[in-house]
């Protein structure tokens, strides 16, 4: 649904409303509330989030300031906006504010009540966190089966080869999600479902981004809760069709795993799978069949649509900027040699790599607002109140490009995190891409280490050009929001072999 429509049905939902006298009469208690734009009645400040709110949302607050409070619809909502203010809601009082406001798109398949981003601070929580932290995302585990991203990472060179062969483009998101694809697949299921045979990749990132797109777009049911059940612009239903495939697809092969361990002399694959099915043969209460199908939907769709759009930007920059670009193959061909490859063990001595990176995620963070939070109880904040019950957003594109925090904020410039502690783990408020606190996302370790080798193996292995002569300084570098920030414009580029 285009805005246009948006604001169409925001009018039909206010005659709605008055139709069925649904106006609370109560006064609500706006007691020392953090300051914001004047809402208008009904619809609340609806109208000021546009297309882009994370654009809209970082204007609002050179006026209102750092937290500020939106009415949206009914729904009460409070925008941090700056390092400080991140880290109050992230550390300070991240155990009042840990709870998911869950919207009506996670409704779908029940997911807000079994995946890991949703629930509640709870011992279920608590539960699938440690079995992530501890067994799935270890460095034991990741270490473990890092000879099959390194295949992964061989295949998509192989495939840009044959690319820079005949001069043909590269559609980096796309050759980025196949690769991710694989990689996910590969740790979790120990197959490839992007099949170089066929176009499964394709449909497969197309469900991915229609679960992204459907969870990113403003949904009237979720700030109008009495037409949950309704659906008004059908995006819990695109959900449930869009997710329920991926589940299918997972509890099929759940299946299939459990018959061929049943068969003597099977041999473990020893990846996730394995691991999710061990624990539920030691202790069913800890894991089931259903949680099992609920948690690997969230390791594909955040490990596959996160990482390649995150890809894009990073190639997008540096394609942008022959110094950093420069730079980069300069210390690839000093650290690793020319003609060999990028390792995983190689990523701690390549620094100049990895404050690409950061400055890609500066700029450019996959998540610009983060998951929503929920507080559980009211939170006073620099004399402001959060209140109980409130949605709180967290826009790290906007403390990302905070002119306070970083010199010349809207130029890409690498350098300025070489000698930097600033990393992306949750501990340094003006860089989180991934979030912070207790709900800093657990597939972290896993992210960063395909993202570093991905990108330092195609920097390294290729020069780029961008297709059909396109000028530098006319490359459009539009994004697109949705609960993951990608280009508006797909990148193509001629790899051109070394």
């Amino acid at each position: 649904m285009d805005f246009l429509s948006f604001v169409i049905g925001l009018c039909l939902i206010w005659i709605l409303i008055k139709t069925f006298h649904m106006i609370p009469t109560g006064k609500a208690n706006h007691r020392k509330l953090p300051p914001g734009p004047k809402p208008f009645p009904v619809i609340g400040n609806l109208l000021e989030l546009g297309d882009k709110p994370h654009i809209s949302l970082s204007k609002l607050a050179k006026s209102h300031g750092s937290i500020m409070s939106l009415k949206l619809g009914k729904l009460t909502t409070i925008v941090i906006s700056s390092a400080d203010m991140a880290k109050q809601v992230l550390q300070t009082h991240d155990r009042n504010l840990s709870n998911r406001t869950v919207t009506d798109a996670l409704r779908a398949h029940q997911h807000g009540d079994f995946g890991l981003p949703c629930i509640p601070i709870s011992s279920q929580w608590r539960n699938l966190r440690k079995i992530c932290n501890g067994q799935l995302f270890s460095n034991t585990a990741l270490d473990a089966n890092q000879d099959l991203r390194r295949k992964k990472v061989q295949e998509l060179l192989a495939e840009t080869h044959q690319s820079s062969l005949t001069g043909e483009a590269v559609d980096i998101g796309e050759a980025a999600f196949k690769t991710s694809l694989n990689l996910v697949s590969n740790t979790i299921l120990s197959v490839d479902l992007a099949d170089p045979n066929s176009d499964t990749a394709r449909k497969f990132k197309e469900v991915v981004s229609n679960i992204m797109k459907e969870l990113g777009k403003p949904n009237l049911a979720d700030f109008f809760p009495v037409l949950q059940k309704i659906d008004p612009q059908g995006i819990r239903q695109r959900s449930t069709v869009n997710s329920g495939k991926m589940i299918d697809l997972f509890a099929h092969m759940i299946d299939e795993r459990l018959q061929l361990r049943k068969v003597s002399g099977f041999i473990t694959n020893n990846d996730m799978l394995d691991t999710l099915l061990n624990i539920t043969e030691e202790n069913n209460e800890r894991m089931d069949k259903t949680s099992m199908e609920h948690l690997i939907l969230d390791l594909f769709v955040a490990g596959t649509g996160t990482t390649s759009a995150a890809l894009e930007w990073v190639m997008s920059e540096v394609l942008r900027n022959p110094e950093a670009m420069a730079q980069a193959k300069l210390e690839l061909e000093q650290v690793i040699g020319k003609g060999n490859q990028v390792e995983e063990s190689d990523i701690s001595r390549l620094p100049y790599l990895q404050a690409i990176v950061k400055e890609t995620f500066r700029l450019h963070p996959v998540g610009p607002l983060l998951l929503p939070r929920k507080a559980k109880a009211d939170v006073e904040i620099n004399g402001y109140i959060i209140p109980e019950g409130a949605q709180v957003l967290v826009n790290a594109w906007a403390i990302g490009r905070d002119p306070s925090l970083w010199e010349n904020a809207n130029s890409f410039m690498p350098k300025r995190f070489l000698g930097s502690e600033i990393d992306v783990k949750g501990q340094h408020f003006e860089l989180i891409p991934f979030g912070g606190g207790r709900r800093i996302c657990p597939g972290l370790p896993l992210a960063m280490r395909m993202l570093y080798l991905m990108s330092g193996s195609l920097i390294h292995t290729f020069d780029w050009k961008l297709e059909d002569g396109v000028k530098l300084e006319d490359m459009n570098m539009d994004d697109k929001f949705g609960l993951t920030l990608e280009r508006a414009h797909p990148l193509r580029a001629v790899p051109i072999p070394i």
